[in-house]
C-alpha cells in the first residue's frame, strides 16, 4: 500500500522524527530511527551524502567530524573507511559502536516497519549522481511510494523529476513566498517543508486546494521555552492548525513531544 503524505488521504497527521529521535539518540543512525518509531513517529527525515566510491550513506554534514570519531570529508572517504567510524560514542558512550548506515539499509528498515521517509539530498559535489543512486535504490527496494526526496536546491529537484518522474519531491523553504503554489509548480515538487515561524494557514489552504502537501518543522521544547518564559505560547495555534487538517506532517527532534501535539489535536489516526 502506498504511503500517503497528505493527511486527508492518510487519515492522520504524520509525526516525523528529524534525523530520527535526534534529541536523545545519535542523529541519522538506526538506533535514532528505531527510537523515533517507538516514540510514535510514522516517518523519519534523513540526510544523504556520497562516499568517495559512490556509495549513498546517511549523514547530515559533508564531514564526519561532528558526529563521529573520525575526520575528513565523506566524499574523500571510502565506504569501508566510513564503516570503521563510530557514529555514537561522541553523542554518548552508551551508543559506542554505532555505525553510519547506508541508504539501502534505512530503506529496507522503512519498508519492513511501514515507515515513511523524508530523504534530503545533502551531497554537494555530485548531487545529480546522488539523486540517480537514490532513485535506483528506491526502485530496487520497492519503496518509491513511501519516500519524499527533499532539498534546498529547487533546481536540483526539477532536474530530478525530469530524469525520474516516478519520484515524489519536497521543496525546503525558510521564507514565506508570495506564491508558494507557484514555487512548487516551478520545480515540479509535490510538497513543501516550512518552518513553524513561516507557516500561515492561508498558505496551507492554498496548497491543499492545489493538491500539494506540507511538512511543518517545529523547534525543540527547550527552544520554545524562550517563548514561554516571555509569556508567549505558539502551541495553541499549532494544535488548532493540526486539528483543522492544515498540516500534513509535523517534524522535529523531540518525537514524543510532537506526537503529543498530534494526539492532543485528535489527528493521530
Amino acid at each position: 500500500m502506498a504511503f500517503r503524505f497528505l493527511a486527508r488521504e492518510a487519515g492522520r497527521v504524520h509525526v516525523c522524527g528529524h534525523r530520527g529521535y535526534s534529541r536523545h539518540y545519535p542523529e541519522n543512525t538506526l538506533p535514532a530511527l528505531e527510537a523515533a518509531k517507538a516514540a510514535g513517529a510514522t516517518a523519519v527525515e534523513i540526510d544523504v551524502v556520497l562516499t568517495s566510491d559512490g556509495e549513498a550513506i546517511i549523514l547530515h554534514d559533508l564531514t564526519v567530524d561532528r558526529t563521529t570519531n573520525g575526520h575528513g570529508f565523506a566524499a574523500d572517504l571510502s565506504l569501508e573507511q566510513i564503516r570503521r567510524l563510530d557514529a555514537g560514542v561522541r553523542f554518548h558512550s552508551t551508543f559506542a559502536g554505532t555505525k553510519i548506515p547506508k541508504v539501502a539499509e534505512v530503506l529496507d528498515w522503512a519498508k519492513a516497519g511501514d515507515m515513511g521517509v523524508v530523504l534530503e539530498i545533502k551531497e554537494a559535489e555530485r548531487p545529480d549522481l546522488a539523486v540517480d543512486l537514490v532513485a535506483g535504490l528506491l526502485r530496487s527496494t520497492g519503496v518509491v511510494d513511501r519516500v519524499m526526496i527533499i532539498c534546498f536546491d529547487h533546481v536540483l529537484l526539477k532536474r530530478a523529476i525530469e530524469r525520474h518522474p516516478d519520484l515524489r519531491t519536497e521543496a525546503i523553504t525558510h521564507a514565506r513566498h508570495a506564491d508558494l503554489v507557484g514555487v512548487l509548480r516551478a520545480c515540479s515538487a509535490n510538497s513543501v517543508s516550512i518552518e513553524l515561524d513561516m507557516f500561515h494557514p492561508d498558505d496551507a489552504r492554498a496548497l491543499h486546494e492545489a493538491g500539494f502537501s506540507n511538512r511543518v518543522h517545529i523547534p525543540r521544547p527547550d527552544v520554545l521555552a524562550e517563548y514561554w518564559r516571555g509569556g508567549r505560547d505558539p502551541l495553541p495555534d499549532l494544535v488548532q492548525w493540526i486539528a483543522d487538517g492544515l498540516i500534513d506532517t509535523i517534524s522535529g527532534d523531540d518525537v514524543p513531544f510532537i506526537a503529543m501535539l498530534v494526539k492532543r489535536a485528535g489527528r493521530a489516526g
